[in-house]
């Protein structure tokens, strides 16, 4: 069981059929945690007929998370496939939107904004890039069992390695001008942790990947975990019922 005060999740890609929604879910409510922040990409795009059962059970959690009496901070701070979901998301599921979130944690600022903001592809060719970006989740939902996409997969990938090192990049240059010693990042799908000038970046990686990633950050410092997804079996049916009433939750809210 994760102990922490803040948990960071990226990149969920609600509405895609390779997003581990189910696992997420798991992972939240084998955690404790004072904060989680959201950050970005929790949709895949703007089409909510697109999301499953377990996609909406994942938002019901979240907004079972962000009532006043569980004392949990909740927020999330938009990314590029969130672009236009602002009004909804902070209705549906009662949490506070931002460009950009900062706080105070054991004498240190820290600053999560989700990163496409540095990448300078996706603010010049926005269609083009998520042309690309669907095409890279579907590559990945093809190559699940399927060793010959695999190389091509990873070619692919190179680009996104590239990205990754330019996001890190002025990631770092942002923290400095806003005077933060920690910045946190998604948009990659990489998981990264690295430090520049006395500043330490972090990427929570994504939840589309075989092997999923979030941040934990406790008094200990920062940890960029990597979690196992259980099989389907291994969900026992007290799990399997809170579920459905998250999912019942939310539809009646």
């Amino acid at each position: 069981m994760i102990v922490a005060d803040t948990i960071i999740v990226s990149d969920l890609h609600l509405g895609s059929e390779v997003s581990r929604a189910p696992a997420a879910l798991k992972m939240l409510k084998q955690a404790s945690f004072n904060r989680l922040i959201l950050l970005g990409d929790i949709f895949s795009d703007l089409n909510f007929g697109r999301l499953k059962k377990e996609h909406w059970q994942f938002l019901g959690y979240i907004r079972k998370l962000s009532n006043p009496r569980r004392e949990i901070e909740v927020v999330w701070v938009e990314g590029n496939h969130d672009h236009g979901l602002t009004q909804v998301m902070s209705h549906l599921v009662g949490v506070r939107v931002y460009q950009e979130y900062a706080w105070e944690f054991e004498g240190q600022r820290h600053v999560a904004v989700h990163g496409h903001q540095f990448d300078r592809f996706v603010s010049r060719n926005r269609v083009l890039r998520g042309f690309l970006a669907a095409l890279h989740l579907g590559l990945q939902k093809i190559s699940f069992g399927k060793k010959r996409m695999i190389g091509f997969l990873e070619r692919f990938d190179t680009a996104w390695l590239r990205l990754s090192a330019k996001v890190a990049h002025g990631a770092l240059l942002h923290a400095k001008s806003r005077s933060a010693s920690r910045v946190f990042c998604g948009h990659t799908h990489e998981a990264l942790s690295l430090k520049s000038d006395g500043i330490e970046y972090y990427n929570s990686g994504s939840w589309t990947q075989e092997i999923p990633t979030y941040i934990a950050i406790d008094r200990q410092g920062v940890r960029v975990v990597e979690y196992r997804v259980p099989s389907e079996e291994s969900l026992d049916h007290e799990v399997r019922e809170e579920l459905e009433m998250d999912f019942d939750d939310l539809m009646a809210g």
